[in-house]
């Protein structure tokens, strides 16, 4: 290869000069340090077992055009594509989740008593129950929507 940009960090074969190739979408193969590239999709499978991924994919890519800025990392492209290699989504849960109290009580009655003076029931910790359950529900929908597996403060519903 007349213009080598680097080499691919599993099978070690040159990526050229402005070559497509695909980086880690975990930040922590993308350091300074560490910038792991790769070929192909099956080279950047051969880091996962190594490299120990909760949840990984890989990211297409384009090495720089000249060698003027070496340590530059490689800047992904306009519309980065995710291949997902294996399925980690877990079965969803079944509809006779347990219906658990998700209020610290104490928490609650300490709230309503230095707004308001006013006691609270423990017959209120089930209602509000439901309200967490239904806004958790739509933040994971909101979540899966944008293809990610964590839910954000930016997917929980405001303004009820």
């Amino acid at each position: 290869m007349s213009n080598p940009w680097r080499k691919c960090s599993a099978c070690k074969q040159s990526i050229a000069l402005g070559a497509d190739h695909y980086v880690c979408s975990v930040s922590t193969c993308n350091r300074k340090r560490t910038g792991m590239v790769f070929c192909s999709v099956s080279c950047w499978e051969v880091h996962l077992p190594v490299a120990n991924h909760r949840e990984a994919w890989a990211i297409d890519a384009t090495a720089p055009a000249t060698l003027e800025e070496p340590d530059k990392p490689a800047a992904p492209k306009r519309e980065p594509r995710r291949h997902i290699v294996r399925d980690s989504t877990p079965a969803r849960s079944a509809p006779d989740t347990p219906r658990e109290i998700l209020i610290v009580a104490s928490r609650l009655k300490d709230y309503v008593r230095a707004r308001a003076g006013f006691n609270t029931s423990e017959r209120a910790l089930d209602p509000l129950s439901d309200i967490v359950r239904r806004l958790c529900d739509e933040a994971i929908e909101n979540a899966r929507r944008d293809g990610r597996r964590t839910v954000l403060d930016r997917d929980v519903p405001r303004g009820r």
